[in-house]
C-alpha cells in the first residue's frame, strides 16, 4: 500500500462499504482520522500510522493474502451485481471485503477463483506478459478428433487475433467429449471462443488451476484463506517467476484443499460458505 492513499479508498479497504457508501460517510461527518472529523473528500491517509474511526469505532485493513473460492455456476466474478446475482461478495466476510477477483469466470463457468488485496501481485497474475498457466477441464459436444487438438496448438484465429490452446482428451462420454485445455492468457470468454470457433460448442467449463494454485478437492461454493506462511511463499514464487515469462508452474503449487483442518465455518442458509485454515 503507498505511503499515503485516499481516505474512501483506505475505508473500503478496511471493509467497511463501497467507496460510494464512505464517501457519504465523510461527507456526514461520521469519519475521524487522529481524532479530528474530516469532511474532505480529497482527504488522504498514511496506513501505517494514521488512526481511524467510522461512528468513534478504529478500523484497519486486512493482511495482505490470498482467498481460494470454487465458484459455483451462476455467481458473477465482482463485488457487486446491479442485476442482484450472486457475487463473490456473497462468499466473504465484511473482514475481506478489499479482496479482489483474478480475473474472471463467465457466470455458467465453474471453478478455481482466486481472489486478493495485492495489487502487485494480481497483476503478475493476469498480465499477458508473464503468461501465467491456467487449466481448465471442458466437456464439448461430439467426438474430438485428434487432429483438431494439433490445429489448436498452432494457433486459431479470432476476432482479437490468434490463440493458441494446448488440449487432451480426458474422456468420451455419451456424445460428448472431456479435454483438459491449458492456456496462457486471461482474454474474454478464450476457451469457450477458441472451441466453438473449431465446432465445439462448450457444455461445461471449469477451471482446475491458476498458475500455482490447484483446485484440488474444494468443493463448490467453499473458500479457502491461505495461512500467512502459505502467501508469503506462493508470493515470493510468483513475483519472481515473474521474470522468467512462460515458465511452467506446475513444479510447485498450493491446491485449494489442505490435508488437515484446524477451523470450518458452514453456513447453514443461502449460498454454501466455509472458512478453511490449513496447517
Amino acid at each position: 500500500m503507498p505511503a499515503e492513499v485516499r481516505l474512501q479508498k483506505f475505508l473500503a479497504e478496511c471493509g467497511v462499504g463501497s467507496r460510494r457508501k464512505m464517501e457519504e460517510l465523510i461527507s456526514r461527518g461520521k469519519v475521524r482520522v487522529n481524532g479530528e472529523t474530516i469532511k474532505d473528500l480529497g482527504s488522504k491517509v498514511d496506513p501505517e500510522t494514521d488512526k481511524v474511526e467510522v461512528n468513534r469505532v478504529f478500523v484497519q485493513p486486512a493482511p495482505k493474502g490470498i482467498i481460494l473460492l470454487n465458484k459455483p455456476r451462476g455467481m458473477v466474478s465482482t463485488l457487486e451485481d446491479p442485476e442482484g446475482r450472486p457475487t463473490v461478495a456473497d462468499y466473504i466476510t465484511k473482514h475481506y471485503r478489499s479482496y479482489f477477483p483474478v480475473g474472471r469466470l463467465d457466470w455458467d463457468s465453474t471453478g478455481l477463483l482466486i481472489l486478493t488485496n495485492d495489487g502487485e501481485l494480481a497483476e503478475r497474475l493476469m498480465h499477458p506478459r508473464f503468461q501465467i498457466e491456467r487449466i481448465y477441464h471442458a466437456r464439448v459436444e461430439g467426438s474430438v478428433p485428434q487432429g483438431i487438438l494439433e490445429k489448436l496448438k498452432r494457433g486459431i484465429k479470432l476476432r482479437d487475433g490468434i490463440a493458441k490452446v494446448y488440449a487432451h482428451i480426458i474422456k468420451n462420454d455419451a456424445g460428448s467429449t472431456w479435454l483438459e485445455v491449458t492456456v496462457r492468457e486471461g482474454r474474454n470468454r478464450l476457451v469457450r471462443r477458441v472451441l466453438q470457433e473449431i465446432g465445439y460448442p462448450v457444455i461445461k467449463l471449469k477451471r482446475v488451476s491458476y498458475g500455482p494454485f490447484r483446485l484440488g478437492s474444494l468443493q463448490v461454493g467453499r473458500i479457502r484463506i491461505l495461512t500467512s506462511k502459505e502467501y508469503d511463499v506462493v508470493r515470493r514464487k510468483v513475483m519472481n517467476d515473474a521474470s522468467r515469462p512462460g515458465k511452467d508452474e506446475r513444479d510447485e503449487t498450493v491446491v485449494a484443499k489442505p490435508p488437515r483442518f484446524i477451523r470450518e465455518r458452514n453456513k447453514s442458509r443461502g449460498p454454501k460458505k466455509s472458512t478453511r485454515w490449513g496447517r
